[in-house]
């Protein structure tokens, strides 16, 4: 029962810091592309490879720490579900290259953030 509050609170840290993140990104560079939703996709990506490397790899630490940041915290920062809304909503608005943008530069930059996570997580 432990692991589940322990995953849940991590969750609501998650939630609100994607809302957040996503919010401040839509106010500042607007919403005609889904910059908000992109920065967290990439930057879930970059921070579940460092933390799964270096807590599995590299240090040996309580498996609870993992739970509540990887499976928690960015199991609900990261966008995918919206990242596929959006995608979709920008297809049915006709916005047929801003779609295909959006997929092909998340999932470019994700994999990027994803190997640049582990090299760091090696370094240290």
């Amino acid at each position: 029962m432990a692991d589940y509050v322990i995953i849940g609170l991590g969750g609501f840290l998650g939630a609100a810091s994607r809302y957040a993140v996503a919010l401040w990104i839509g106010q500042r560079w607007g919403r005609i592309f889904p910059l908000g939703t992109f920065v967290v996709n990439v930057s879930g990506s970059f921070f579940i490879s460092l933390f799964m490397s270096l807590l599995t790899e590299r240090f040996m630490v309580n498996p609870q720490i993992r739970l509540f940041l990887v499976i928690g915290f960015l199991g609900a920062y990261t966008t995918f579900s919206t990242f596929e809304y959006e995608t979709g909503n920008l297809i049915k608005d006709g916005e047929w290259f801003i779609a295909l943008a959006n997929v092909v530069l998340s999932v470019i930059a994700g994999f990027v953030a994803l190997k640049l996570g582990e090299l760091i997580a090696k370094s240290i």
